[in-house]
């Protein structure tokens, strides 16, 4: 099928790329040129696994291509609208601009056979106000549905060609016949397909996020409680997790969740629940949000509590994205702690393994290392803030040879914490009781 995929952001481009491993013919559309130029030269803007490799595979055998304008030399079947939702200024809804702004560009090259289909993240009733934009554009009633992400940084071409499940929103079979279209390679592997209405796929993702934000939360709250009671946080989790009815996947405690997806969504699914006048109903993702917060916090009042006065404090963080994987950097908790520490006076030192380049002169307050010896030498605190298996694997008594005080605090629970303790470190893991 032609495919078109409008936004080559982070979802876009992946998706692009996915579509022509299928065997499609697509077209990506971003306004960007350096975003467009570095595609169409077989090069991936962000750090994902895979992506590149297949995206040169797909270059060569001409199945994808990428461009600035909205122009097709024909129609295309099938328009994915891939754009970014951020929070809105004030930090809370999302701002769905940028998809109604594609939307009334497509209005000009769609023809009454094309089927329009969000991929964004959007607000409940977005896509019943877009079809109207559209199909007003347009002067004649489009076919619009809806089918969710489900990508995970570090897995997003595996998740994008194995997905766990496929949802399709859309008011009539048209629409849902040519999206079946789409993803027959994936349905004929018995990839379970969840037809809904439209509301309900808007929803899908944006309540997924929420669920699993609230179990991160909620084994961060029982850290909390773990810290001030002697028990040990990551074992609770061991024991409950064996619960099917609970699982052990997002049970682990540490500094909590960011990126782009969990911490705007949640915001913006409260927003648009109290628009709707049910704001109670989802009110304790408040209290998700502030507890993910606040293990921030713990992180710098423990670098307090053990080197007192942070001014001139020498300070090394692993890790700045948000996951391993990833270079992204959005609402990161290591990179949020690093420049807290900084603004409180200490000498904050970053390394990560991909992310300093996009880290770019952004914050001239932190030091950036790329040799992680370097990076080491003469620290008298070091947080493991991101789970990189680069960290995992570090070798605690030769790491030590380096710092200055070997003092960590292992914000993610990670390492081996007997081993650590016997090359001479004092760990303090957040909600267990096992630092020396």
């Amino acid at each position: 099928m032609k495919i078109c995929v409008v936004g080559l952001g982070y979802l876009g481009a992946t998706h692009a790329v996915a579509m022509a491993t299928l065997g499609h013919e697509v077209l990506g559309i971003d306004l960007d040129t350096n975003k467009v130029d570095y595609l169409n030269a077989g090069k991936v803007p962000f750090h994902e696994p895979g992506l590149q490799e297949s995206l040169r595979e797909a270059l060569s055998t001409e199945s994808v291509a990428f461009q600035t304008s909205f122009e097709m030399t024909e129609p295309a079947s099938v328009i994915f609208i891939c754009v970014g939702t951020p929070q809105t200024v004030s930090g809370k809804s999302a701002d769905t601009s940028f998809v109604f702004s594609a939307g009334e560009s497509l209005a000009k090259v769609i023809t009454p056979e094309t089927v329009v289909i969000g991929k964004s993240t959007v607000p409940v009733g977005t896509a019943a106000a877009l079809r109207d934009r559209i199909s007003e554009v347009a002067g004649f009633p489009i076919h619009l549905a809806w089918n969710p992400e489900f990508l995970r940084e570090g897995t997003a071409l595996e998740d994008s060609l194995e997905p766990d499940r496929i949802v399709i929103g859309s008011w009539d079979d048209y629409s849902s016949q040519k999206l079946k279209e789409v993803y027959k390679p994936i349905l004929d592997r018995g990839t379970p397909l969840v037809e809904v209405d439209v509301p309900t796929a808007e929803l899908v993702k944006v309540a997924a996020n929420a669920f699993l934000a609230t179990k991160v939360s909620f084994i961060n709250a029982m850290a909390e409680i773990a810290e001030v009671s002697g028990a040990d946080a990551v074992e609770l989790a061991k024991a409950i997790g064996y619960d099917e009815r609970i699982g052990n996947k997002f049970l682990r405690n540490g500094i909590g969740f960011g990126g782009g997806c969990l911490p705007k969504d949640i915001r913006g699914f409260v927003a648009r629940a109290e628009e709707l006048g049910a704001g109670e109903a989802v009110s304790f993702l408040k209290d998700v949000d502030a507890i993910n917060q606040r293990r921030r916090a713990r992180v710098l009042s423990l670098a307090a509590e053990e080197l007192g006065e942070l001014k001139n404090k020498k300070v090394l963080m692993l890790g700045l994205s948000f996951k391993p994987d990833s270079d992204d950097m959005r609402d990161s908790p290591p990179l949020d702690i690093a420049l807290r520490l900084a603004r409180a006076g200490a000498q904050v030192t970053v390394h990560d393994p991909v992310a300093l380049s996009a880290l770019g002169d952004k914050h001239p307050e932190l030091i950036m290392e790329q040799d992680l010896s370097a990076a080491a030498k003469d620290q008298e605190l070091v947080i493991l803030g991101t789970e990189w298996s680069e960290y995992k694997s570090i070798d605690p008594a030769s790491f030590g040879d380096l710092v200055a005080n070997k003092l960590i605090i292992d914000g993610r629970n990670v390492l081996d914490v007997a081993s650590w303790q016997a090359a001479g470190w004092r760990l303090i893991a957040l909600g267990r009781n096992v630092h020396n």
